[in-house]
């Protein structure tokens, strides 16, 4: 035990509406709208010194949830379970580092919670764990950042010996024959820190956005942001793009690539990813349109800095050999990678890097990264288009963890204007400049989001213990 451990006295749980500003869209379906819940937890310490934190994530319903059930339906559901994750934490008398409460809950508790709601919902299929970390995650991010008020501290800085009660040893096992080893080990010591405060931008090219100039009517809204790819190149000096694909429509996928890879070369873009969208059921599928564009398109072939996720979410169910597409580049699971036993899994597979969400819980995200970096495998941090201050921890787990290149970051093309309120007092993290979001005016204890500056009004919780 240490003095510094937590337990929560109080939450507050809300929802918040987001508009988006163009359709973005996932798979087969299309997101147009989205709650971001948002929740505030009050701690105090063994030493009796209390403080409060902030978590917040988009419920992203058709990226969690996949289904041909509606999308109120299953955005009610989700709701729902952020309400009892609510009720449930608010009973937990647990003490402890939030990365060891995140975890024990994960562990202990959440699967129970979602039970139950599946046991009572009339639903014609369970929620999917990803759906369910996603609901707990706001609550995880906000017990850090509660624990960084409590005890005066930046939350980065608690990430070892001094602050947690044990070691990584207690959380992770190495790959069976490897001679990685964690005793002694902390997250910290796997931390990577750029040295400037800054990260290259990735710009996200979703499949419904648009490419030329030539394309626009003239009956576009003008508020002041882009609506063509080259224009968000132009404006905000992009050097890196991630390309969203069907996975299920060669053709397109193949056409769609080039004619970004065209404009990407034009406008001085560095660096490229294609992703498939989790449709890909056989790895031709993708070593095909990697092949062809080798030989046909060598610059933007070799613009490709790596594919993610082409293949379905449950790796457990779909354990496909994908070591002749890592061959040709890096791949990365995403969706798959819930927590560091199915990056462990993925790895034996053929994986060879793991994108990371804080969504899927700013803890199972430091685990998954120290893991991974333990075993030799490449990183990067992906968004899940968070606006406000889910955009916070996001970007800050990218800074710490030494990526392959920069972090995904959206907000700022499919709902500026969500952000606005977190703006002013943040403008380098809404707004990409020179291809780089920058990280300087975070500041203060917990995650810096320097929440008492910022004037956003909250409506009525919908929770409250």
């Amino acid at each position: 035990m240490k003095p510094y451990d937590i337990a929560i006295t109080g939450l507050q749980l809300y929802e918040l509406p987001v508009q988006t500003r163009v359709p973005l869209k996932f798979g087969a379906e299309v997101l147009t709208t989205v709650t971001c819940a948002r929740v505030r937890i009050q701690t105090e310490n063994r030493r009796g010194e209390r403080g409060e934190g902030w978590g917040e994530t988009p419920l992203s319903v058709q990226w969690v949830w996949p289904s041909s059930l509606g999308y109120e339906v299953r955005e009610q559901a989700l709701k729902a379970i952020c309400r009892l994750i609510a009720d449930d934490l608010s009973q937990w008398k647990e003490q402890g580092h939030p990365f060891e409460l995140g975890s024990r809950y994960q562990k202990e508790r959440l699967s129970r919670v979602v039970d139950s709601f599946n046991a009572i919902s009339g639903l014609s299929e369970p929620v999917p764990y990803l759906a369910a970390l996603v609901c707990f995650s706001l609550f995880d991010i906000a017990l850090h950042d509660a624990y960084g008020h409590t005890n005066r501290v930046n939350i980065y800085e608690t990430y070892n010996g001094n602050y947690m009660n044990d070691d990584l040893s207690a959380y992770l096992e190495p790959a069976a024959g490897s001679s990685v080893r964690f005793e002694g080990l902390y997250p910290q010591d796997f931390f990577s820190i750029p040295a400037q405060n800054e990260l290259v931008a990735w710009h996200l090219v979703g499949g419904k956005d648009l490419l030329y100039r030539h394309e626009l009517t003239g009956e576009e809204k003008d508020d002041g942001y882009p609506y063509t790819l080259e224009d968000w190149i132009e404006r905000d000096g992009l050097k890196c793009l991630k390309v969203k694909l069907t996975g299920n429509d060669a053709a397109w996928d193949y056409t769609r690539l080039v004619q970004v890879g065209d404009i990407a070369l034009a406008g001085q873009v560095v660096w490229l990813t294609a992703d498939f969208n989790c449709q890909v059921t056989d790895c031709d599928y993708v070593n095909d349109i990697l092949d062809r564009l080798m030989h046909e398109h060598p610059e933007i072939y070799k613009a490709i800095l790596y594919i993610e996720q082409p293949f379905p979410y449950e790796l457990e169910e779909h354990q496909l050999d994908v070591r002749s597409v890592s061959a040709r580049k890096p791949l990365f699971m995403d969706e798959s990678a819930h927590d560091w036993e199915l990056v462990k899994l993925g790895r034996e597979l053929g994986w060879t890097g793991v994108a990371l969400k804080t969504c899927k819980t700013q803890t199972g995200a430091l685990l998954s990264l120290c893991w991974a970096k333990a075993h030799g495998m490449t990183l990067m941090v992906q968004d899940l288009t968070n606006p406000m201050l889910a955009q916070i921890p996001h970007l800050l787990l990218a800074y710490h963890a030494g990526t392959i290149m920069g972090v995904e970051t959206n907000g700022m093309q499919f709902y500026p204007e969500a952000s606005h309120y977190e703006a002013v007092i943040h403008p380098g993290l809404y707004r990409r400049q020179e291809g780089k979001v920058r990280l300087g005016s975070l500041s203060g204890y917990g995650f810096g989001y320097r929440v008492d500056e910022i004037a956003r009004p909250l409506p009525e919780p919908t929770a409250a213990y």
